[in-house]
């Protein structure tokens, strides 16, 4: 553990970008947007299964809310997302990204049985 010191702790201040660097950002943001649009539209129109994205999600999901993917699946609302998440142990607010492989694994197994 560092020695408590009696001065006061700096703020880090976020490294300033140039122009490019936050053109490329926005761009890549912008790209990763879209494509979870279109993801979530091929769940709702069952061209897409849940099962695969969350056993094997791509990189551009990874920082994804799993409330919000799975809010996309037809027939699941938020009251019966919320109550898989609870069961599963899972926090609304965990991304894909986040879920460690019980709860992946106990995810895809619930969402298989209903």
């Amino acid at each position: 553990m560092p020695p408590v010191s009696d001065s006061p702790t700096k703020a880090l201040a976020a490294p300033e970008r140039s122009l490019v660097q936050r053109m490329e950002a926005l761009q890549r943001a912008n790209d990763i947007r879209s494509r979870r649009a279109q993801l979530k539209r091929d769940l709702k129109a069952g061209r897409q299964a849940i099962h695969e994205l969350l056993l094997d999600p791509p990189e551009y999901l990874e920082t994804a809310k799993v409330f919000d993917l799975l809010l996309a699946v037809p027939k699941y609302g938020r009251v019966k997302v919320n109550k898989i998440l609870s069961t599963c142990r899972i926090s609304p607010s965990k991304t894909i990204g986040g879920l460690s492989q019980r709860q992946r694994t106990e995810l895809v197994e619930l969402m298989r049985r209903r």
